[in-house]
């Protein structure tokens, strides 16, 4: 008895930082964007990069912590931070995550995706899958890895899931292949045309 009640207990312990791991996801991670906008100040309006820590250094300001700050709380988090320093800000703030886009679409690269956009959104903003897209084979990979395909990404779809909800990070590889396995040539041609983008910097999609 008293060893089947250790064995709950350890697995009590396991889902819980299993719990907190997943529900760490959707908190800022180095390399995503936040598009600010303070009304009546232009040094504090721009798109600025998650730096590490995670932090946010703003000019005059200086650096701000994202530790433990979730995408979805970054607007009214922000109008606390900089209401420190500036009398009643009107703040307007949105989380941007980077991912790349390849295979057929119509405009293969890296895009800055709002943390609340769905997912067909960024795959519009990469000109949409073309003719030789199979959709029902679209993948979201991550250092390598499969995250997402098959039915359970179909449903995603179906069910209007947010990039945030989705739990998706900077980096992470949206892939839609071509009907027949594989990319075109000219697909693959518009994915190395993208890679300048990658070094300096990612297009933003922005409502």
């Amino acid at each position: 008895m008293l060893a089947r009640l250790a064995a709950l207990a350890l697995l009590a312990v396991a889902l819980t930082g299993r719990a907190a791991a997943q529900d760490s996801t959707d908190e800022f991670q180095i390399g995503d964007r936040i598009l600010l906008r303070v009304e009546g100040d232009s040094s504090l309006t721009d798109t600025f990069t998650v730096s590490r820590g995670p932090a946010l250094v703003l000019r005059v300001i200086g650096e701000l912590s994202l530790a433990g700050v979730r995408r979805a709380d970054v607007e009214p988090y922000l109008a606390r931070q900089i209401g420190r320093f500036l009398k009643d800000p009107v703040v307007h703030a949105r989380a941007l995550i980077r991912l790349s886009i390849l295979g057929e679409v119509g405009r293969p690269g890296f895009y800055a995706v709002p943390a609340d956009a769905v997912l067909t959104d960024a795959l519009m903003a990469a000109g949409g899958p073309t003719q030789g897209a199979k959709f029902s084979a679209l993948r979201i990979e991550r250092d390598g890895g499969r995250i997402w395909s098959g039915d359970a990404l179909q449903q995603a779809i179906a069910r209007g899931l947010t990039v945030d909800q989705m739990r998706l990070h900077g980096g992470d590889r949206v892939i839609v292949p071509g009907r027949h396995g594989a990319e075109t040539t000219m697909r693959i041609i518009g994915i190395l045309a993208a890679i300048p983008a990658a070094v300096y910097g990612v297009v933003a999609i922005v409502k």
